[in-house]
C-alpha cells in the first residue's frame, strides 16, 4: 500500500461518513505532503503538446478553462493505492446511497472509463460547474489542491452547489490548502425528508484564477 493510502488511518472515518451523509463533502486535510503534491502537479510538464507521454494524456480544453490531462493506466502507484483504499473504506456508504436513491446495483451497465485528472488554471481561467452523469460510477470522488493558494495563485476557489427539489441551489466554497483533499458527491446524494428520501444534485466548479497558477487533482473512485 502506498504511503498516501496508509496515511488514511489518521482520519476519523466515522465522522467523515457522517459529514458525507449530511453535507455531501468532507475534508481530508494534508492528505498529500507539499512534496507529493508538487510532484503530482509537475506531471503536466512531462511533455509538450497534445497526446500521450509518460502516462499523461493531454485533453482538448475550451478557451479560458486552462489545461487538463488524464493519468492513463497504469496510474501512479500512490494514486492507484489511494483509489483502492478509499473505495474499500466508502463502499458500504456508496451501497447505502444507491439503495436510498432506488438504484439496483446488480443491473447497472458497466461504468464508463473515468481516469484521474490533473487540471492547471492560469490567470483568468476558470472551470464551469459539472457533475458525473454516469449512474454506474462510484458516487464519491476525491479532489485535491496541488499548489498553494496565496503563494502560487490567488482566486481559484473550489465551489460546490447543491440543488434540492423545489429549492434554490446552495453554494459552498471548500477551504483547500496545498496538499489538502476533499471527498465530494460526484453527482447525487440522498436526503431524508418527511416523505422519505429524495435526490439532491451536486455540481462543482473552480472560480476564476486572479493571478498565478492553480493545479488540482480529481480522482474518481472506480465503478459502484
Amino acid at each position: 500500500m502506498s504511503a498516501v493510502a496508509q496515511g488514511l488511518d489518521r482520519y476519523d472515518w466515522a465522522r467523515i461518513e457522517q459529514q458525507l451523509d449530511a453535507e455531501g463533502w468532507a475534508l481530508l486535510p494534508a492528505l498529500f505532503t507539499p512534496t507529493q503534491a508538487r510532484e503530482l502537479a509537475q506531471r503536466l510538464d512531462n511533455h509538450k503538446g497534445d497526446g500521450n507521454a509518460n502516462g499523461v494524456h493531454r485533453l482538448p480544453t475550451p478557451a479560458g478553462q486552462g489545461e487538463r490531462a488524464s493519468l492513463d493506466a497504469p496510474m501512479p502507484t500512490a494514486l492507484a493505492g489511494l483509489q483502492a483504499a478509499l473505495h474499500a473504506r466508502l463502499e458500504a456508504l456508496a451501497q447505502t446511497w444507491a439503495q436510498r436513491l432506488g438504484r439496483d446495483t446488480h443491473s447497472l451497465p458497466p461504468a464508463l472509463p473515468n481516469p484521474a485528472m490533473i487540471h492547471r488554471l492560469r490567470a483568468d481561467d476558470s472551470h464551469p460547474l459539472e457533475y458525473d452523469a454516469d449512474e454506474s460510477a462510484f458516487p464519491l470522488r476525491l479532489v485535491a489542491l496541488l499548489t498553494a493558494p496565496g503563494h502560487d495563485f490567488t482566486g481559484g476557489e473550489f465551489v460546490m452547489t447543491e440543488q434540492r427539489p423545489r429549492q434554490q441551489s446552495r453554494p459552498l466554497v471548500l477551504p483547500l490548502a496545498l496538499g489538502d483533499a476533499a471527498l465530494i458527491a460526484a453527482a447525487h446524494r440522498p436526503i431524508r425528508g418527511a416523505q422519505g428520501d429524495y435526490r439532491a444534485t451536486l455540481r462543482h466548479a473552480i472560480s476564476r484564477v486572479r493571478s498565478g497558477v492553480r493545479v488540482g487533482l480529481e480522482l474518481p473512485l472506480g465503478p459502484l
